[in-house]
């Protein structure tokens, strides 16, 4: 894609966010061609922001596909933005796979192509907290707060990431997996948007 930006040192806690893992949960990695709306409230002044997503899912060459306008900023123009990100697969160790997204954008005029189940928008487009060097809110608090461990772990959004690459059996007889469920706990502290999707039926 070979788009190019300047990264800086933002808190990703505070970004939007696409999660591979709820666009599983929601139906976009079946196979076929899906599309539909990610929409964010703001849990400050509800505020709502929306973009189209598509997924194509086949044997070869999977893609997530994001279509939206970028407001103005100052004297700036509005501009329209549509981009894809491949997607690529591994093996779970008890059957299935599972989809990461290869992140195609280049920071500082090197290429990413890092493998990763998140996209965050820290700037005018999505790409990989690599790209947008990117802190959690948890690293940046009072050591004070570390006694705290159930706070501590509950902020801090590398959590997640490593969580979500170590659950192997995400239900077992019908039911969510203690990892599973722990990931859910996290996922529902996470600030300060309510994210929502909408499927388009074919």
């Amino acid at each position: 894609m070979g788009r190019y930006y300047y990264s800086q040192k933002t808190e990703a806690d505070s970004l939007k966010k696409i999660k591979l893992s709820f666009l599983n949960q929601k139906g976009f990695l079946k196979r076929g061609y899906r599309s539909g709306t990610i929409s964010w409230t703001s849990n400050w002044n509800e505020q709502k922001s929306t973009i189209s997503i598509a997924t194509g899912i086949y044997d070869e060459d999977s893609y997530v596909e994001l279509d939206y306008w970028q407001e103005p900023n100052g004297d700036e123009e509005r501009i329209k933005f549509n981009y894809k990100f491949p997607l690529t697969t591994t093996p779970c160790n008890l059957g299935g796979k599972r989809y990461w997204f290869i992140c195609n954008l280049s920071a500082n005029g090197k290429y990413c192509g890092r493998r990763v189940a998140v996209l965050y928008k820290g700037g005018k487009y999505f790409a990989c907290r690599h790209c947008y060097n990117l802190s959690y809110s948890s690293r940046n608090e009072n050591r004070r707060y570390k006694d705290y461990s159930l706070f501590y772990v509950l902020s801090n959004r590398s959590k997640i990431e490593e969580l979500e690459q170590k659950i192997k059996r995400r239900k077992y007889a019908g039911k969510p997996t203690r990892k599973q469920l722990a990931l859910n706990r996290l996922h529902e502290r996470e600030f300060p948007y309510t994210m929502d999707i909408y499927k388009r039926n074919y």
